[in-house]
């Protein structure tokens, strides 16, 4: 296994955990700037305010979109258990 070997598992592997990433990240994203956007109109500061919404946002998108990210991470290992398995990609 030579270093462009590497190279491309490291970078298919940061992919992936971008890709299976992003839904969760772009809701708590989406749902951090709402809550602010609010408690600057309002001038609301409340702390409970910020985390509490968004914890049940993060919590409902992660198990909307719990089947994708294990197919997508399935796909990473079926990927690299064949590499172990047979050789250099």
């Amino acid at each position: 296994m030579g270093q462009g070997d590497v190279h491309q598992l490291i970078t298919l592997t940061l992919r992936v955990i971008l890709t299976a990433s992003a839904p969760v990240l772009l809701v708590a994203l989406a749902v951090g700037l709402a809550i602010s956007f609010f408690q600057a109109l309002t001038q609301i500061q409340e702390m409970t305010l910020t985390f509490v919404p968004k914890i049940l946002a993060i919590l409902i998108v992660l198990g909307l979109s719990l089947p994708f990210i294990f197919m997508t991470l399935q796909g990473l290992s079926d990927q690299v258990f064949d590499l172990i398995t047979n050789g250099p990609i």
